[in-house]
């Protein structure tokens, strides 16, 4: 069971409309590398993880993804509150807005629709942990990426802040494959599977 603070986990204070910044920064929300994704894998995941600690850390990492879920939501709807028609063609936001409105949609910068493939959960611990470290990985580079095309310090500010939290989360789960190796009583790691005991 879940408590919720009715606060962003980073504030939010954008000044300047800007389309073109939310068409890439929805990605983040719905796309493939995106806090959607992530949330669902981890808060999946957790049930099959045979070490009570690590499925512990796959739901706090789980929850806060839901958190970074909400600012970029929060971030696209600032970033588009108020345009009118014509800043919506000018920006190239049409298509979007064909669909959409101004309404906050899970999809890629692309235009792709959030889709559950963009997500996996295997129940191997190893295999698991692995696409979760990768899936920060990801995460962080497309973060990176949007710190390359923006330049407006009230949307870097929060862009910053959730790719250091990638990397965090990067680590913990480097420390939580660590654990589920010492765990294993065979030295073949790769070897393990828990559905064939």
């Amino acid at each position: 069971m879940w408590s919720y603070e009715k606060r962003l986990q980073y504030p939010l204070n954008i000044k300047k409309r800007n389309l073109k910044a939310a068409q890439i920064i929805i990605s983040q929300y719905g796309g493939p590398d995106g806090e959607l994704g992530a949330s669902l894998r981890y808060l999946s995941q957790k049930y099959a993880m045979p070490n009570k600690k690590v499925a512990g850390l796959l739901n706090d990492i789980g929850t806060e993804e839901l958190a970074h879920l909400e600012l970029v939501g929060a971030l696209v709807y600032q970033l588009t509150d108020g345009a009118c028609t014509q800043e919506v063609i000018d920006s190239g936001f049409d298509k979007y807005f064909v669909d959409h409105t101004l309404g906050i949609y899970p999809q890629a910068a692309a235009g792709v629709p959030y889709t559950a493939a963009f997500m996996q959960s295997k129940g191997d611990p190893i295999t698991d942990l692995m696409e979760d470290m990768a899936a920060e990985q990801k995460a962080r580079t497309t973060y990176d990426n949007i710190l390359n095309l923006v330049d407006d310090p009230d949307i870097r500010e929060p862009i910053k802040f959730l790719r250091a939290r990638e990397i965090v989360h990067f680590q913990r789960f480097g420390e939580a494959l660590r654990m589920i190796t010492d765990d294993l009583d065979c030295k073949n790691f790769y070897a393990f599977n828990p559905a064939l005991k």
